[in-house]
């Protein structure tokens, strides 16, 4: 079977981002923002899935980008989670690692495939 190493990435990062809930929510008692990074976080992965049978290129890209803009979105919920002292310096920057090497490999993915318009996906 062929290695697939976003969707592999975005599936170990929302498993992360799942232990990182349950940690805030149990021992920090913070539920809101918790709540934010676990459903951007999770929906990385949902969304390569989805982007597996898209019904078009168009379709890909869009899944692709969407998938992109959830990243960047949970990056911004590590750094407030961070910087309000939920989480400390280096849990942060062992799951915003993570976080950036997804975001690098999905803005790759959706330049790529922006420009090879006749390229099937």
């Amino acid at each position: 079977m062929k290695s697939n190493v976003v969707k592999e990435k975005s599936y170990a990062f929302a498993l992360r981002v799942i232990k990182v809930c349950r940690y805030l929510n149990r021992e920090q008692r913070e539920f809101v923002l918790s709540k934010q990074i676990l459903r951007s976080g999770t929906a990385i992965g949902a969304l390569v899935r989805e982007a597996e049978h898209a019904q078009s290129k168009a379709d890909f890209i869009n899944k692709m980008n969407i998938a992109l803009k959830e990243a960047n979105e949970t990056a911004y919920w590590l750094m407030l989670l961070k910087d309000s002292s939920y989480m400390d310096e280096k849990s942060f920057l062992s799951i915003y690692g993570d976080g950036d090497e997804l975001v690098s490999l999905l803005v790759s993915i959706v330049k790529t495939s922006k420009g090879n318009p006749n390229e099937k996906k």
